[in-house]
């Protein structure tokens, strides 16, 4: 499938969910929101994963229900050692090395950890740029508008872009655009172009 513009998500889809990187993120998330708001881990962890099902992020639902800066936050949880988590993959680097045109990472991180991320894999040298939180004022994937803005700002057009991610509804509104979709999921069904539950499988998919 001939495409100018790969826009892919980065946790959970380059490396594997259970590897434990965001594990290590969701325990420092909780743990912030405990201190930020004055209340036990329970009731932290309750409110960390109601706003990420309510805003798409932690960081959105703080940022509106308890005006909260979202800098400290950011830094905060996103720091972990990855690589004591995540080793260079050689295969994810044979595969990525197949992909025509650009290559971008689209993230509800910050850029900082990508780029930890993306060291610790080897793989940084084949992406062009990396589009973080920040880039639309800190709302997050699912957003049409900052989908649309990354695409603009790449110099393409949706018809041209494949995005892949391994949550759907981020799928939902690029195939909305007029994006080529790709979800990484182990699971069979979906209305998307290609579901594979690896990202290395993707040259192989794409000539399907």
């Amino acid at each position: 499938m001939p495409f100018d513009l790969a826009v892919i998500d980065l946790d959970n889809t380059l490396y594997a969910a259970d590897s434990g990187v965001f594990a290590r993120m969701d325990k420092r998330m909780t743990a912030f929101v405990a201190k930020e708001l004055d209340v036990d881990p329970e009731e932290a962890d309750r409110l960390r994963v109601k706003y990420w099902k309510e805003y798409g992020t932690t960081l959105r639902g703080m940022m509106l229900h308890h005006g909260m800066e979202a800098e400290a936050f950011l830094h905060d949880v996103h720091d972990i050692d990855a690589h004591e988590i995540l080793k260079p993959d050689d295969e994810l680097d044979a595969a990525l090395s197949r992909l025509t045109g650009r290559k971008v990472i689209h993230t509800n991180g910050i850029r900082e950890h990508a780029e930890r991320i993306l060291a610790a894999l080897g793989i940084a040298h084949h992406f062009d740029a990396i589009y973080d939180i920040r880039f639309n004022n800190y709302i997050p994937k699912p957003n049409k508008e900052t989908l649309s803005m990354l695409i603009k700002a790449e110099g393409c057009t949706p018809e041209r872009t494949l995005v892949v991610d391994d949550m759907a509804d981020n799928l939902k509104v690029a195939r909305e655009l007029g994006c080529k979709t790709v979800w990484i999921t182990h699971e069979d069904e979906g209305y998307w172009d290609y579901h594979i539950p690896r990202f290395h499988q993707l040259p192989e998919a794409l000539k399907r």
